[in-house]
């Protein structure tokens, strides 16, 4: 996974205005964040691809990104502990240099399961992986930010933290919740800062997420209960994140857009 040169420009948009950039996308294996990652390469972002276990799936994003002339490389990491964050803000660093867009997409429902059954190792676990990493990676990169008074950050919500989530997921729709609040917190705190801080809240999305934690008959009274009658593409919420990351988006700040077919509407 050789490093190449980042490529210039995008259609319709301001001259360079991807040039030299560079971005941390986690939990980049799969998925949306894959997309996204594979997205900002091909406008020509120079991306981190980060992953926890599936080395296999962000080794394919790198090469997607470099076989369209971009440049990635990939950095595994635990971000649900100080630790984890740490040791990967230092290997982004020393490897890659500052960052300009920090993606918080990694999370995890880790199981369904109901409240009235659920560990409390269980519901700090889910916490840790879905709030506790946005917290510890934004605090780890936003001073790459600082410094040049200007940055872009998008954290993953979800239609679960609006709307309470569906059987078994209660805890992962309250971190969601978690995220959704935090993000309009870092908004106002960095916008002195010219940093800009939103968040997507996807519906389903047809994903590995899917395929580990919800049922085919689960998954399909949902999209029944979709009006567009189908879940979206990973690529449809990679087109929403980048957008918000780029200078089109420049007045919106702690905003949640919601990204679930009609599913929710507010």
């Amino acid at each position: 996974m050789s490093e190449v040169g980042i490529s210039h420009g995008i259609e319709g948009q301001m001259s360079g205005q991807w040039e030299a950039l560079k971005a941390v996308v986690t939990g980049a294996s799969s998925g949306i964040g894959q997309a996204t990652a594979e997205l900002l390469g091909e406008k020509g972002v120079g991306v981190v691809v980060h992953y926890n276990r599936n080395r296999k799936g962000a080794e394919s994003t790198v090469d997607a990104i470099e076989a369209k002339g971009g440049r990635a490389i990939a950095i595994q990491a635990d971000l649900s502990s100080a630790e984890g964050v740490g040791l990967f803000a230092a290997a982004v660093h020393k490897d890659f240099g500052e960052i300009d867009i920090l993606i918080n997409n990694a999370g995890s429902m880790v199981e369904r399961s109901f409240l009235s059954e659920a560990s409390e190792d269980l519901f700090h676990r889910v916490m840790d992986v879905n709030v506790t990493s946005v917290f510890l990676v934004t605090k780890a990169f936003i001073g790459d930010m600082v410094k040049k008074k200007k940055g872009s950050v998008v954290n993953m919500g979800s239609v679960a933290g609006r709307n309470g989530g569906g059987p078994g997921s209660g805890i992962y729709a309250a971190s969601k919740a978690a995220v959704i609040s935090l993000t309009k917190s870092m908004a106002r705190e960095f916008v002195a800062d010219g940093i800009r801080v939103n968040a997507v809240n996807p519906g389903i999305i047809l994903t590995p997420f899917h395929d580990e934690f919800t049922a085919p008959e689960l998954l399909h009274s949902f999209i029944e209960n979709v009006p567009l009658k189908r879940g979206a593409q990973p690529s449809e919420v990679a087109e929403v994140i980048v957008f918000l990351a780029s200078d089109r988006a420049s007045y919106l700040t702690g905003e949640s857009v919601e990204i679930n077919g009609g599913w929710l509407m507010s």
